[in-house]
């Protein structure tokens, strides 16, 4: 489980097409310094697992076609910057929502309105994911947890603070960049017990 705050900026050193599969190396010094062979990372929302601790701050995780199929990690290359985190530990602070590092989607960037404090980030919402977001609800955006807060039936907003926008990747997302979506779980658990309900 994750929270959604991302911890640091990553970057894709090395990916090795396989033939339904791909191996990445990513670096990522704050994440990898107590990183273990089988602990879980988010990589742009995604949850990995660590496959090999390297040397210099990096890590090398596999994400099989499915994955890849799902998310926006086919696209990633060598050089891209990716967002990372670490696992939750149960005694740490929520600081986000509770995100399981499942990619239910992808949207992609339909505009940006800069501001002097902030900037709207609208993106685009496949309609099967529509149900599950609500204004001033949370979603995950490449992993990072952000409040709705406007919505229409194919797309949504939100609105970065310049933290946001310096120390994670949206902050460099132009207008038709894929990002990885995942909605609040809890919605989907809602709507699973209310459609057995009648049963």
């Amino acid at each position: 489980m994750f929270t959604g705050i991302v911890e640091e900026l990553g970057e894709v050193i090395a990916k090795e097409e396989l033939a339904d599969a791909a191996r990445l190396v990513i670096r990522g010094p704050v994440v990898t310094s107590d990183a273990h062979h089988g602990d879980s990372i988010a990589v742009n929302g995604v949850c990995l697992t660590v496959v090999d601790v390297l040397p210099d701050g990096a890590f090398s995780a596999d994400v099989m076609g499915e994955t890849l199929d799902r998310s926006s990690l086919g696209g990633v290359r060598v050089g891209s910057r990716v967002n990372l985190e670490r696992a939750a530990a149960v005694n740490s602070r929520l600081g986000g929502h509770i995100v399981q590092g499942h990619v239910d989607g992808t949207g992609h960037v339909i505009s940006r309105t800069g501001s002097e404090h902030w900037e709207v980030v609208r993106i685009a919402l496949p309609t099967a994911l529509s149900r599950y977001v609500v204004e001033k609800g949370s979603i995950t955006v490449d992993g990072v947890s952000l409040t709705v807060s406007a919505l229409g039936h194919d797309w949504f907003e939100v609105s970065l603070i310049p933290t946001t926008c310096e120390l994670t990747t949206l902050g460099q997302a132009e207008v038709g960049a894929h990002v990885n979506l995942e909605v609040d779980v809890i919605a989907k658990y809602v709507e699973r017990l209310m459609s057995q309900s009648g049963e």
